[in-house]
């Protein structure tokens, strides 16, 4: 015996003995007596967990895998109605929706594809199509529906329906279709509602918010108000377009450089410079003016010792030259104003704040992941697609740290994907380990005039990335160049390289420089500390014992 959808039954598969039935009749406006809506108990993908209810579902993992069916069959005019519980950032595409006139308790859960579209679209008897993700958020509320004509609408939340495709067979029963997957983590299904077409009040197309309705102009994806539809105009056709899924191979990609669990609480922080966006639920920065004037955005809270960031590059433009560039601050965005934020983000080292800033030097292309780290030892490794490009700079991690991006050339658009403190999930080196020896950062000056105290000197920390601490007071990272490192600080002086490190600096408690330099530094104005950028009360000579 074979199911619906080609495959055979197991012996322990449960099978339904009914008769076929048809589309229940539409009554008036109101509710009809039809047993409520749930998710059918059995026919569901291997990835879906189902509370005792039967009107929630889960995705425990990956994101495919999560195919389930309506209980019993819909009756035409009749909105299932969903709750989007939870969702999941670190994917592409969203909820797909839809019907199938195959009974799902004669489908062997077994037999189930990974993906609705375009698996099971591609098989006589099932229609579906994904949900635009601006619409995927959690709290919002989907209803869809079918009318007599073989039409699918939908609707989010309070907004107008709109058309989502058509050429479903209404001849059968119809049994609704929700693949709970990508961005969406978990659905509810709460009470379905029947209004037949005269109950309808639809509004007009621009009653849903703009913000949500913004469209990429390769978008594919045909949303019609049912405000531009002539609902008794029996020749209206509406071609049913297959469901573009390029989000299946892309999101196996990222399944094998994500971790299984990532802590969703990072966001962008509300702060942000003035040409750039941020987007769906602040996870989301892209920029918006042409000439990437300012374009800062922070994250909404500092970094966790050891904890790996994820972001995803979203769109990039070829045509253009430059990169992303990243880094970390102790200024709390929340303390600025976004006319503090500079055109040249390079000059916010000279704040008196800690701004360390660098650059991604690998080309980026739209769909690759980024991590970042800072461990322990200050140090704060990059990798890139799975692979640990080494430590990039190291920072004063004494204090609360920020973490901070710069939109500029190829790269348009970016993701927070989510974090954790899983450090070597994506190869992301240790101290120890031979990929950690630094990518010789330099740093940037800060108007220092004497050539003995500027830090942009020839030395082992001048190359092309710019940050006002190149080293930790926990550890000064080996160098090729300068291998003179012994104990927990190193022997020469960050400024002269010359005179052996004898001084501290008074309040921070950094020790970094010799006591000519130190001397040489506080008769300077607004001086600060080469490490933490605080200014600097008094400098004190210290002796070591022999």
């Amino acid at each position: 015996l074979s199911d619906s959808i080609g495959g055979s039954f197991s012996a322990s598969s449960h099978r339904c003995h009914h008769k076929q039935k048809h589309c229940l009749p539409i009554s008036q406006c109101g509710a009809l007596s039809i047993s409520p809506l749930l998710f059918h108990p059995h026919t569901k993908g291997s990835q879906i967990i189902m509370d005792t209810t039967q009107k929630a579902v889960k995705r425990q993992a990956s994101f495919c895998n999560a195919i389930t069916f309506s209980n019993r069959p819909i009756v035409i005019y009749e909105q299932v109605r969903l709750k989007i519980t939870k969702k999941q950032c670190c994917w592409s595409g969203a909820l797909r929706l839809g019907f199938t006139s195959k009974d799902p308790s004669r489908i062997n859960p077994d037999t189930l594809p990974k993906y609705a579209c375009p698996d099971l679209v591609s098989q006589s008897g099932f229609w579906a199509k994904a949900l635009p993700e601006e619409f995927a958020n959690e709290g919002n509320i989907i209803a869809f529906w079918v009318d007599k004509k073989g039409r699918v609408f939908y609707r989010v939340n309070d907004s107008a329906a709109m058309l989502f495709f058509s050429g479903v067979r209404t001849a059968e029963p119809l049994w609704a279709l929700i693949d709970v997957y990508g961005l969406t983590r978990g659905v509810q299904l709460l009470d379905s509602e029947i209004i037949p077409p005269d109950c309808l009040r639809p509004r007009s197309f621009t009653a849903i918010r703009r913000p949500s309705l913004r469209r990429e102009t390769e978008d594919t994806r045909l949303s019609v108000s049912l405000c531009d539809l002539n609902l008794q105009e029996e020749t209206f056709h509406v071609t049913a377009t297959t469901c573009p899924i390029p989000q299946n191979s892309l999101n196996s990609q990222h399944s094998h450089l994500l971790p299984s669990q990532l802590e969703s609480d990072l966001r962008f922080h509300h702060l942000r410079g003035p040409h750039v966006k941020i987007l769906d639920d602040q996870t989301v920065a892209r920029l918006e003016h042409a000439r990437e004037e300012r374009t800062l955005v922070f994250t909404n809270r500092p970094l966790r010792i050891n904890e790996t960031i994820f972001v995803k590059i979203n769109k990039s433009n070829a045509v253009r030259t430059g990169t992303l560039s990243y880094g970390v601050t102790s200024c709390d965005p929340s303390t600025l104003r976004p006319s503090d934020l500079p055109y040249n983000p390079e000059s916010l080292v000279d704040r008196k704040e800690f701004w360390a800033i660098c650059r991604v030097v690998v080309p980026l292309q739209s769909g690759d992941i980024l991590g970042f780290m800072v461990n322990s030892d200050g140090e704060l490794h990059l990798s890139h697609n799975g692979a640990g490009t080494g430590m990039q700079v190291c920072v004063d991690c004494s204090q609360p740290l920020w973490m901070f991006f710069v939109l500029h050339g190829a790269v348009t658009q970016i993701r927070l994907l989510g974090s954790t403190i899983l450090a070597d999930r994506l190869g992301l080196s240790t101290p120890s380990s031979p990929t950690s020896t630094p990518n010789s950062p330099t740093v940037l000056c800060s108007g220092v005039s004497d050539p003995i105290l500027s830090t942009c000197g020839s030395g082992p920390l001048c190359s092309s990335i710019s940050g006002t601490a190149p080293n930790s007071p926990i550890s000064l990272p080996e160098s090729p160049i300068s291998p003179s490192v012994s104990g927990p600080w190193g022997d020469e002086c960050t400024i002269c390289y010359e005179n052996m490190v004898d001084t501290v600096i008074y309040s921070c408690g950094h020790m970094c420089l010799c006591y000519s330099c130190g001397l040489k530094l506080k008769k300077m104005a607004n001086a600060c500390c080469p490490i933490c950028r605080r200014a600097i009360k008094d400098i004190i000579k210290t002796y070591r014992s022999t």
